[in-house]
């Protein structure tokens, strides 16, 4: 199942069945919370199956602002800052994923230096998406 999932493609069979141990899968119904905007960030998610939002929390009302589908990562941005949650990931509908402790993903990331290249990579795809947005809904304002 893991060889599956891009983002760990190159990592060896020996290794992926480390990273398999040292994983858990979770499993969360429509509606329920893998974690809320503000929580520490403990883990990361690897969406294997089903749907997520993203839901920003201001001033008491909510936003979904994007979308998860299979193979998605999400919760890394706070595992690698050592920083509250940017935002509450919500299932929609039956969701499927792996939990990767904050520990191992680090020790992930500096055993295989390409896991961090892609991590990068969507990191920097997903602040370009998100201010192309933000442009688009300003210049939709402004008209």
């Amino acid at each position: 199942m893991l060889r599956k999932i891009p983002l760990f493609a190159s990592i060896e069979p020996a290794k992926l069945k480390l990273l398999a141990y040292a994983c858990d899968k979770v499993e969360f119904a429509d509606g329920q919370v893998l974690f809320r905007q503000g929580d520490e960030g403990d883990s990361a998610f690897i969406v294997l199956s089903g749907t997520a939002d993203i839901v920003s929390e201001t001033g008491g009302s909510e936003v979904v602002v994007a979308q998860l589908k299979d193979h998605a990562l999400v919760g890394e941005m706070s595992v690698f800052c050592d920083a509250p949650r940017s935002a509450t990931v919500r299932a929609n509908g039956k969701l499927i994923a792996l939990k990767i402790g904050k520990g191992y993903f680090l020790e992930l990331i500096k055993e295989f230096p390409e896991l961090a290249g892609r991590i990068i990579r969507e990191l920097a795809f997903r602040l370009a998406k998100t201010t192309a947005d933000l442009a688009a809904s300003e210049r939709a304002a402004n008209s």
